[in-house]
């Protein structure tokens, strides 16, 4: 009772927020009208059970003109009952679609929103394979709650319809027992609710194990296709390392945890599917063999006879409503469990977010960025760099080196407000445009349009401006490729992605640029020219870059390197050594 009660409560989390969200009228007129079709559809199979006495009755009494009747009013109610199907599933899809659109932009925010998916990661992947609960999991949940509601309410509709019918059919039955004889009124309704609670409760025992089966399979499944794309995506490097055979290994091993996994369902499965086939043919005799003695006593006639078999039957169908849909029903608190635990961890993430001891400040004395008394962490606790003291003014562009490992790109995530663990402040400018440019550019799949303007509306930027700055930074080529759309990442080099990611600094033109070895696939003249562009175009900005190479300190204003003494954290303070422009 509690594993249903705490199912219950986590089915209204998921699901209550859309029918009081933004879209609550239209949702909740077409969950009305999916309602109202389901009460029409049980109407129409109570006046068949009456039909029934009546269409049976006129053939045993071979009475011609009463059986023309009944097949033409069956006719009229065989077209309402198409009316009625249709229309149910139409719009039983039209909520469906409506309500995945609300719950996936809900998902997407909750997840991309102040970086979460990020932080998701930084936690392990707290919930795993993200893709799929809010691809997969969502569509899944929509589906099977809208039919395991209308199935539901179908039950309970059909039970509370044919057990009233049924009880005017049953009478009373008597027994003798222990000397005294016992009188039972709806005997039959009794016999069904034992039938359907015994079957009901044989199902669970059998099937129970299908819930934690289908958690997992869902989450193997996505794990082989997370694998499959990168296996994609990193072709080149495979290829070129000759990689092959170790990726397939890899893949087939990974495909080996579904295959284990889903024999442990095909198992599970064939056991329920046992008890629930032998149930559903019992069932389909059993309503004969309660009210036979009957029949065959001379106390009812064939029509009324096949009338109680009929309600019997719907009546032993409702009670049997948990056995009929127990595969779905495991699968369906699978889905919701992923849910759950996913909208649990993004709660979690955004609580370390906010807990982070990182303070955003205003920035003073002129400077547009400055990093005072910071503690640089990692997941674990520990520190690896200590900042303080380290401003960069407007125009400015100062170059930060230090040994591997250090915690150079990790000062970097900081700074940009994505890394949370540690504390001190950082001071920006106010109304300061900030934009980091990493080491390995994001290209977007699409058009070169979209790839070179993002992260910014395409309508921000002209082509005429989309051009130049492809010519600034030497990707001449691409000039007039911009409605192009393919895989961009496979076409273009990596020294051209890295060309591509500095011309978006180029067309945005960010008051405080943030440059993690953005020139590291690029040879040193290439090197040299992208930063001269850099600073002639932009020579407002204050820049702050990370980087190996010894030619990068004439390509700046400013040099501080970062210390580390054996057993400490690294350091990084002072204004560190100026550096005189190059003749």
């Amino acid at each position: 009772m509690r594993a249903i009660l705490s199912l219950l409560a986590d089915v209204w989390r998921l699901s209550i927020p859309y029918f009081r969200g933004e879209d609550k009228w239209r949702g909740g007129i077409l969950l009305a009208a999916v309602v109202a079709l389901e009460v029409g559809w049980v109407y129409a199979t109570v006046l068949l059970n009456e039909w029934n006495n009546a269409f049976y009755n006129a053939i045993q009494e071979k009475d011609y003109a009463a059986f023309t009747h009944q097949l033409w009013l069956f006719a009229a109610y065989a077209a309402g009952a198409i009316i009625v199907a249709v229309y149910q599933i139409y719009l039983r899809q039209w909520l469906e679609i409506r309500w995945r659109n609300w719950m996936t932009d809900k998902y997407l925010t909750a997840w991309l929103d102040n970086q979460t998916h990020y932080r998701l990661r930084l936690k392990g992947d707290m919930a795993d394979n993200p893709d799929q609960r809010i691809a997969e999991d969502i569509r899944s949940y929509i589906a099977q709650t809208v039919s395991i509601f209308i199935g539901l309410l179908n039950a309970m509709m059909t039970l509370a319809s044919f057990a009233v019918i049924l009880w005017g059919l049953s009478g009373e039955f008597h027994f003798t027992l222990f000397g005294r004889q016992w009188d039972i009124p709806g005997y039959l309704v009794w016999a069904a609710f034992a039938y359907a609670t015994v079957g009901t409760y044989i199902a669970h025992l059998i099937g129970r194990v299908l819930v934690k089966l289908n958690y997992d399979q869902q989450r193997f499944e996505a794990d082989y296709r997370v694998d499959l794309v990168r296996v994609r995506e990193n072709g080149e490097q495979i290829a070129l390392l000759g990689g092959e055979k170790v990726e397939q290994g890899r893949l087939l091993d990974r495909f080996s945890h579904i295959v284990h996994n889903y024999w442990g369902i095909m198992i599970a499965q064939k056991r329920l599917t046992w008890f629930t086939s032998g149930y559903g043919q019992v069932s389909n005799v059993f309503p004969l063999i309660v009210v036979a003695p009957a029949y065959f006593g001379g106390s009812i006639a064939l029509g009324q006879l096949m009338q109680t078999a009929s309600a019997f039957g719907q009546v032993q169908g409702s009670f049997s409503f948990f056995i009929n849909a127990y595969a779905t029903l495991a699968d369906w608190k699978s889905v919701v469990d992923r849910l759950i635990g996913f909208e649990d961890n993004i709660a979690a993430a955004r609580a370390a977010a906010a807990g982070s001891a990182y303070r955003r400040v205003p920035a003073t004395d002129g400077a547009m960025l400055a990093i005072d008394q910071m503690d640089v962490r990692l997941p674990g606790g520990r520190s690896v760099l200590m900042v303080d003291g380290v401003s960069v003014s407007r125009g400015e562009a100062v170059l930060l080196t230090g040994p591997s490992g250090s915690g150079k790109s990790t000062l970097l995530r900081a700074v940009a407000g994505i890394w949370p663990y540690g504390s001190g402040a950082v001071a920006l400018a106010p109304e300061a445009r900030m934009l980091v440019l990493p080491q390995r550019p994001y290209v977007p799949v699409g058009s070169l349009r979209g790839a070179l303007a993002y992260p910014d509306p395409l309508a921000e930027h002209d082509d005429a401006a989309l051009r130049e700055v492809l010519e600034a930074v030497g990707l001449h080529d691409f000039t007039d490729r911009l409605d192009e759309r393919a895989l961009w990442p496979a076409i273009m080099s990596g020294g051209e992605q890295q060309r591509l990611s500095i011309a978006r600094a180029l067309l945005v033109k960010p008051d405080v640029l943030l440059l993690d070895e953005v020139t590291s696939a690029v040879d040193e003249p290439a090197e040299a020219a992208l930063y001269t562009t850099l600073r002639a175009r932009l020579p407002a900005t204050a820049i702050l870059s990370i980087g190996h190479r010894s030619t990068l300190k004439p390509l700046h204003s400013r040099h501080i390197e970062i210390t580390r003494e054996a057993g400490a954290p690294a350091r990084l303070e002072g204004r560190g050594t100026l550096i005189a422009p190059a003749a």
